[in-house]
């Protein structure tokens, strides 16, 4: 039994860590780092690099005006910002409706590869320094090149991640509103991770790396976004993030869309956790591997399976008569908790199904889809079932 107790409370320590620990330990090592060195980098005055936007897009024809658009309006010299898509496999007329723009580059092969590819292919036709990576149906705010490109005239930067918002509206469903807390929440962590020493992972939705650090891909990755910046990082460089550069795009349409996301995300995770396993070396990386470790591993294996042992454990000790370190009401209380946390969850589903919109509610709904992707991701990873032609998750309008 007392085998069981240390188990659960180790369990219940990595699931608190996981999730609020971390940055309860974050906010002080970030206080204590600005009471130490108050001094900040020089930036370089006037600092504009020639900048390409690369954009991998397959049938996105709905989108490519209005991406179009929303880049020639961003404030950065025209001369100076190229844009370069690569549409390999469209097939609804996506390539054709490009090359009616003008100034676009278009690169198009009748072949589906998947993304990967068509981002590795892209990425050897650029010779600019600064090489942007956004999706064609998010929209950027109209200073993220110019804010991206500012923290790249410090040397040791090597790759920027913009932030990711979400478009919520006031009667958001549990995507929504679940969707958008969370990355409320994230773009925090992602602050502090930046200001200590590095961010761990950039947001596919809108990236930029130096042109010269980029190395190709395997083409069945499924986080790129994470591989890329986080390889750049193990080169010694840092990820920096600026939420002045931001991507907005709705939230998924409903949760079964948000979980279908998810489940690609956790698989992708499980993945790069296993490409990535040299980082894992905090004698070698240092700082960053405490960060990837705290901020990412452990959302991704750790956490998720404790939240289930940490359950079964505490009905267990329920029944332990005593015969444990803490009271049997300390173990009351916990279960108590959980089982009102798993209830709230399920009126989450119960009301969503029902269109019934009470957002209190949609918060632990979108907490437990979040890390039940990750079995059903573990699971499609072992299978080898997720394939890199994904079909993009329904967005809410």
């Amino acid at each position: 039994m007392k085998t069981i107790e240390i188990l659960f409370w180790a369990g219940l320590f990595i699931i608190f860590y996981a999730y609020v620990g971390y940055g309860i330990i974050l906010y002080i090592m970030v206080k204590i780092k600005r009471l130490l060195f108050r001094k900040k980098p020089e930036l370089i005055e006037n600092y504009e690099p020639e900048v390409t936007m690369l954009i991998s897009a397959y049938n996105e024809k709905d989108f490519v005006k209005q991406k179009v658009e929303n880049t020639r309006s961003l404030d950065y010299p025209k001369d100076k910002l190229r844009q370069v898509w690569v549409t390999d496999g469209s097939d609804d007329g996506t390539p054709d409706l490009l090359r009616e723009m003008g100034d676009i580059e278009v690169y198009h092969k009748p072949e589906r590869n998947g993304k990967i590819a068509a981002m590795n292919r892209g990425a050897k036709l650029v010779t600019s320094p600064i090489l942007v990576f956004s999706d064609a149906n998010t929209i950027l705010g109209e200073k993220s090149i110019r804010e991206i490109v500012n923290l790249f005239a410090n040397p040791k930067v090597g790759c920027v991640s913009g932030e990711k918002r979400i478009y919520s509206k006031k009667a958001d469903a549990a995507a929504g509103a679940g969707e958008g807390l969370y990355w409320k929440y994230e773009s925090t962590l992602k602050k502090w991770d930046a200001e200590l020493y590095s961010v761990v992972g950039a947001a596919g939705e809108l990236f930029a790396i130096r042109s010269e650090l980029f190395q190709e891909v395997e083409p069945d990755t499924l986080l790129d976004d994470f591989i890329i910046s986080l390889r750049t990082a193990m080169k010694g460089y840092t990820i920096q993030y600026n939420p002045e550069a931001y991507a907005i795009e709705t939230a998924s349409a409903n949760v079964k869309e948000e979980l279908k996301r998810k489940i690609r995300i956790s698989a992708g995770g499980i993945q790069s956790v296993v490409r990535l396993r040299k980082l894992l070396n905090i004698f070698k990386y240092g700082m960053l591997s405490f960060q990837y470790i705290s901020h990412r591993v452990l959302r991704w294996t750790l956490a998720p399976l404790g939240l289930l042992f940490v359950f079964i454990f505490n009905a267990i000790l329920l029944y332990a008569s005593g015969n444990t370190f803490f009271s049997p009401t300390s173990y009351k209380l916990l279960f108590l908790a959980q089982g009102l946390f798993y209830i709230a969850a399920l009126s989450g589903w119960f009301l969503e199904n029902r269109e019934i919109k009470i957002k209190l509610l949609f918060v632990p709904y979108y907490f437990f889809i979040m890390n039940l992707s990750v079995y059903l991701g573990f699971k499609r990873y072992l299978k080898g079932q997720q394939s890199v032609n994904w079909e993009r998750a329904k967005r809410g309008t």
